[in-house]
């Protein structure tokens, strides 16, 4: 019995498999691959679950135990739901044009700039624009979440007041 760990559920319809260090996560949605190591961590794959544990008792290793835990219960909802932000587009002075190309979101007309801003698409995730309203989705995690900063990102607003220009695209629902 060790001094701390945790336990990860896997779904039925998910097949995990750890192999020096690396973790393989397959669902009805796709595959996520990542490493996992830490010194004085162990991965253990049993067929209903994922066990974390650490000798140690100092704060480091349990934190990353913790950390551990989640990027993997991460990865197993990714394959098997994936994950959804949705945005909004939001104008009051010069309306927007958007759109997406290959791995670049570009937005044009931004306070009437006249330079097209690009933000960067991470990894495999999907964007798509119906109105006022853009959808980021996919399978992991970090990828969609990265993806939906540097889009808000690129609207952030300098040398105006924001409390009268609040033009930008920002998060609305996770």
């Amino acid at each position: 019995m060790s001094e701390f760990q945790k336990t990860v559920e896997i779904l039925p319809d998910v097949t995990v498999s750890y192999e020096n260090h690396i973790m393989k996560v397959k669902g009805p949605k796709g595959e996520l691959t990542r490493e996992f190591y830490y010194p004085g961590i162990d991965v253990e794959v049993h067929p209903d679950s994922i066990v974390i544990d650490t000798s140690s008792s100092k704060r480091k290793y349990k934190s990353m135990v913790g950390t551990f835990a989640s990027h993997m219960n991460n990865m197993i909802v990714g394959v098997t739901s994936g994950f959804e932000y949705k945005m909004t587009i939001v104008y009051s002075h010069f309306p927007m044009q958007t759109k997406v190309d290959g791995k670049k979101f570009i937005i044009g007309n931004f306070l009437g700039e006249k330079a097209d801003r690009i933000a960067k698409i991470v990894g495999d995730t999907e964007v798509k624009i119906s109105g006022n309203t853009v959808t980021v989705s996919g399978i992991n995690k970090e990828d969609v979440g990265q993806t939906t900063a540097n889009i808000e990102q690129r609207c952030r607003i300098k040398r105006f007041d924001p409390r009268v220009f609040q033009d930008g695209i920002y998060v609305v629902e996770k």
